[in-house]
C-alpha cells in the first residue's frame, strides 16, 4: 500500500529536504507541494491525501490551524524548527512531531508509524462488524476485540490503552485512529485523552462520567456534544 502525501512548508530548502526523503520511502508516493498554505488547503479540498508534512509558524495559516481544518482521515507529521508546540502538536493527535534540521532516520521513524497505525482496523469498513482486530506486540499479531466488551479508550501519547470487562490492551496508534475504527453510535469521545461505550456508562456528575466503578473526567471542548447525546436517551 502506498500513502498519499503532500508536503506544506514556506520555506523551499525545507520542502526539497522532504521531498528527497520522500522519495526514498517505497511507500510514500508525493501528490504535492506547497508552499503557501491557502493552496494546500485547495489541494486537499478536491484531491484525496493520505499523509500531509506540515510545517507550523507560516504565514495566513499556521500549521496547527491547518491541522484543524482538514479532514481527520488525513494523517498529520509536523515539521518545524520550533520545539515549543510539540505538546499542543501531539493533542491534536499527530503521527509525529519532527525538529528541524530533519535526519532521514528520524523522518523515516516517523512515516513508519503509518504502516503500525493502519494495523488496527474494523473487520468491515461500515463499522458494521461487532469486532475489531488490535495490533499486539510482534509482527502480524492482533487480538480480536468484542465491541461489546470495549469500556473505554484512554490515549497515552503515542499509545491507548483499550480497557475492556476482561483486560487491558496497549497498542502502537493514536486515539483519532481509533475513534474512526469504531461505530459513533456505540462509542463517543469525552475527552482528548479518552472515549467511551455509551452502554457501559453507569452515571454522570457535571464534569465526569462513571464506568465500571471508574471515574473518567469530561473536557470543556467535548461537554455539549456529550450531553446532547445523553439528551437523546432520556426520561
Amino acid at each position: 500500500m502506498k500513502f498519499k502525501c503532500i508536503i506544506v512548508d514556506d520555506e523551499p530548502p525545507a520542502t526539497r529536504i522532504l521531498e528527497n526523503y520522500v522519495s526514498k520511502v517505497s511507500f510514500l508516493e508525493q501528490v504535492g507541494v506547497f508552499n503557501d498554505s491557502l493552496k494546500a488547503l485547495e489541494f486537499l479540498n478536491s484531491n484525496k491525501v493520505d499523509l500531509i508534512f506540515l510545517d507550523i509558524q507560516m504565514p495566513q495559516l499556521t500549521g496547527l490551524q491547518i491541522s484543524r481544518i482538514i479532514s481527520k482521515d488525513i494523517k498529520v507529521i509536523f515539521t518545524t524548527a520550533y520545539p515549543d508546540f510539540a505538546l499542543e502538536g501531539f493533542e491534536l493527535n499527530a503521527i509525529d512531531y519532527l525538529l528541524k534540521p530533519i535526519s532521514f532516520e528520524r523522518f523515516y521513524q516517523a512515516v513508519s508509524k503509518l504502516n503500525i497505525e493502519s494495523k488496527i482496523e474494523i473487520s468491515s469498513n461500515s463499522n458494521s462488524s461487532d469486532f475489531i482486530f488490535v495490533k499486539t506486540d510482534g509482527k502480524n499479531k492482533f487480538q480480536k476485540l468484542f465491541l461489546d466488551e470495549i469500556l473505554y479508550v484512554e490515549s497515552l501519547q503515542n499509545y491507548v490503552c483499550i480497557h475492556t470487562l476482561k483486560q487491558q490492551i496497549i497498542t502502537h496508534s493514536s486515539l483519532k485512529n481509533v475513534i474512526e475504527s469504531l461505530p459513533e453510535k456505540d462509542f463517543i469521545q469525552i475527552h482528548k485523552s479518552y472515549v467511551i461505550a455509551l452502554k457501559q456508562l453507569e452515571s454522570t456528575g457535571s464534569f465526569s462520567v462513571f464506568i465500571n466503578a471508574k471515574e473518567l473526567p469530561i473536557g470543556a471542548t467535548f461537554k455539549d456534544a456529550f450531553f446532547e447525546r445523553i439528551d437523546q436517551n432520556k426520561i
